[in-house]
């Protein structure tokens, strides 16, 4: 089984309709943009689990929803760009200004934690950066 991927992150139609539309906090914007899509046959290698955490290069992680589809190459995981993914894209800019949304190294593994909204998660990190 895999555990080292490339995520690859982008808006989609529906997080951007919600975005948009100041539905940041609903649980509709949280089932559209908390997931991690995954090539089906990884999805299966690792069990179908219902939730993944996703652990960056420096230890940064979130807990979201997962699910197969064959659209992606072996390998390879799609998150909507929100703050779920932005939690672990990796961070360097490059000089650019604009952190990686393609390609970060990524570890995905079953999970049986919570998926947070992204009222929770935005305070969960903001606790943890004001310890820091």
């Amino acid at each position: 089984m895999k555990e080292e991927f490339l995520l690859n992150t982008g808006s989609t139609i529906e997080e951007g309709r919600l975005a948009k539309g100041g539905s940041k906090l609903t649980d509709e914007y949280t089932k559209e943009c908390a997931v991690c899509e995954m090539n089906l046959a990884d999805f299966l290698a690792m069990g179908s689990p219902d939730r993944v955490k996703i652990t960056s290069r420096d230890g940064h992680s979130v807990v979201v929803y997962a699910y197969g589809a064959e659209r992606l190459f072996s390998g390879q995981v799609f998150m909507p760009r929100a703050i779920w993914s932005n939690v672990v894209v990796d961070p360097e800019t490059f000089s650019s200004g604009s952190p990686l949304y393609k390609g970060s190294p990524v570890k995905v593994e079953p999970s049986d934690e919570e998926v947070l909204s992204a009222e929770e998660l935005t305070g969960k990190l903001y606790k943890l950066q004001k310890r820091g």
